[in-house]
């Protein structure tokens, strides 16, 4: 009963391709008359090709140098030296807190020695320092203009970025544990 199915399937299958490609073999007259009647027609002119207009290089007034030269894009090295009159003292004896930048450098507290007034200083390390007023700090030569009960008042001096220094007043104050 299996093979019977089988073959009837495949003589279908065979019946529906047979039909369908007979399908295809239709009258083409209409199609072959419409291209005859097209082609029969005289063809359009194509307009011609556009003249190219000669390019005229403008030249502008007082700007001889060449956009594309690679050296326009070299930058300037001759050093500008800016000097405020700000100089450093190189010839004194560093202090021990000048060994570390100054956002490492914390403010725990203060003492009151000899009616002086004494700014407590933590190190990155954990260590604790001592400082009043004229001492030293931080990497820029910073010098302790005034010592209160919750700052360290400060005047670094830092690069200007033209071969000279500025001064920047900067401050610690009292961090809360």
């Amino acid at each position: 009963m299996m093979k019977k199915i089988i073959i009837n399937k495949n003589i279908l299958g065979v019946l529906l391709i047979s039909i369908t490609l007979g399908a295809c073999n239709g009258d083409t007259a209409d199609l072959d008359d419409y291209f005859a009647e097209k082609r029969a027609k005289p063809a359009r002119p194509i307009k011609p090709i556009p003249e190219l207009k000669p390019y005229l290089r403008y030249v502008y007034p007082k700007h001889e140098k060449d956009p594309f030269d690679v050296a326009m894009l070299i930058p300037d090295t001759t050093p500008k030296m800016v000097d405020n009159g700000i100089k450093l003292d190189a010839d004194r004896v560093r202090e021990f807190l000048e060994g570390f930048p100054l956002d490492g450098l914390s403010m725990v507290g203060t003492v009151n020695k000899e009616s002086t007034l004494w700014a407590l200083v933590r190190t990155p390390d954990g260590g604790v320092q001592s400082i009043k007023k004229d001492n030293y700090l931080g990497q820029n030569y910073g010098q302790v203009l005034s010592i209160s009960e919750t700052e360290i008042n400060i005047k670094e001096v830092v690069p200007n970025g033209n071969g000279g220094y500025k001064e920047r007043d900067t401050m610690i104050t009292l961090k809360d544990d």
